[in-house]
């Protein structure tokens, strides 16, 4: 068990981003002192790093909570099927981004950026 501090400190966030997942109850404490301070276990700090790591993968906290709740709500099929259309996508558009890149590093740039051009499509 773990104070609010201690959480934030172990998943890289602040304390205000913890209350703020409380208050969407994505996250909440396992007990409350006498003092009210909030305690949180191991569980707490798994499923900060997760919506943490789904964000930087860009899931919406609409998202991480839809997927969050898979286990009480299976019925998440339509959001795992577009986030993984939009994945595709993003997959498609940074290779393209690549290649650019690579044409920049090995001819230098051109009437038109490589780069540009990738991203204008």
């Amino acid at each position: 068990m773990v104070r609010i501090s201690e959480l934030a400190r172990a998943a890289g966030v602040g304390i205000s981003t913890v209350r703020f997942y409380e208050r969407r109850g994505l996250v909440v404490p396992t007990a409350r002192t006498h003092g009210g301070y909030r305690h949180y276990d191991q569980e707490a700090l798994r499923r900060l790093r997760f919506i943490r790591r789904a964000a930087r993968l860009g899931f919406t906290l609409t998202e991480v909570e839809q997927l969050l709740s898979a286990s009480t709500k299976p019925d998440v099929g339509d959001v795992v099927t577009g986030k993984v259309a939009e994945i595709e996508q993003r997959m498609r558009d940074l290779e393209r981004v690549r290649l650019a890149l690579l044409d920049v590093a090995e001819n230098g740039v051109r009437e038109q950026c490589p780069v540009v051009a990738a991203l204008s499509d």
